[in-house]
């Protein structure tokens, strides 16, 4: 079945174009199945015990902690840089999946490696030439998965400029699901297609949404093919959060990858952090 819709995608917009093609089942064949990724983003946490709060969610079931990094240009908001990041990396072992809204990506690389960075997610709106940041991050001191993240007004065509030689250089593309900068606002459905173009196109790649998610929007995401969920208010302030990461976790291997539904009861704090899901690149 993935093989056969990454044909489709590869065609859907014309007559065959082989290369494409090749490229998509040699992808595909060499790829590891999808799965459920839940990053809940620490800026929905308690900043007095920020460590603490990290430690709270890996050990409900979280995969990775998503962390937002503004420099108060790109967005209007502030938040924390890589002393705070490299300070957390003392206190956790997590997969750290940061979140560059910043308006020259290029400069963070370094620092973010130094900091102990896991991922490397930078806006495509903000590079003048998004294919040096990735070749940037891929010649870093430290491994880093490199993400691109879209805003609400930008087109997935903006994408364009992350191919070379018949591949495309990211790993992950996150969609934002609010406009870029403050936590706890009202998920954008209007943002799916964006989603749905993206899993036509990239079967076997993860694909992340970041903004509004809970237990009812991830349903939408889901099934849009998003197997990545960023989440902040919806796991922090609940008191239950492994219940909660559970919950999303069955959205997405449900609606997203087409598994069977696991049947769970109570809490699942028997459940250990996966960071292991989010591989670095070879």
């Amino acid at each position: 079945d993935i093989l056969i819709k990454g044909i489709r995608g590869a065609c859907h917009k014309g007559p065959i174009n082989y290369e494409p093609t090749r490229l998509f089942i040699m992808a595909a064949l060499s790829a590891k199945p999808l799965e459920s990724k839940i990053a809940p983003s620490l800026l929905a946490c308690d900043l007095s015990d920020m460590a603490g709060e990290a430690a709270r969610v890996m050990d409900a079931g979280a995969d990775a902690l998503h962390i937002d990094v503004m420099d108060g240009h790109f967005v209007p908001n502030l938040s924390w840089g890589p002393p705070v990041i490299k300070k957390l990396r003392q206190r956790s072992d997590a997969f750290f999946d940061v979140h560059l809204m910043v308006s020259d990506p290029l400069a963070y690389v370094g620092p973010m490696a130094d900091a102990g960075a896991d991922g490397f997610t930078f806006h495509v709106e903000a590079a003048t030439d998004p294919c040096d940041v990735v070749d940037a991050v891929r010649a870093a001191s430290r491994p880093m998965v490199v993400g691109v993240a879209l805003r609400p007004d930008t087109p997935v065509e903006a994408l364009d400029a992350l191919w070379r030689d018949g591949a495309f250089l990211p790993d992950l593309v996150l969609v934002m699901t609010v406009p870029p900068g403050f936590g706890g606002q009202a998920f954008m459905a209007d943002q799916m297609p964006k989603v749905e173009a993206l899993r036509r196109r990239f079967p076997t790649m993860d694909i992340q949404v970041d903004g509004g998610l809970n237990l009812a929007t991830v349903e939408v995401a889901a099934r849009a093919g998003a197997n990545c969920i960023v989440a902040g208010s919806a796991v922090f302030k609940s008191d239950r959060p492994a219940e909660v990461i559970s919950a999303l976790r069955d959205g997405v291997e449900t609606l997203a990858l087409h598994k069977p539904a696991r049947k769970r009861g109570g809490m699942v704090s028997s459940w250990r952090p996966r960071a292991e899901s989010f591989e670095h690149p070879p």
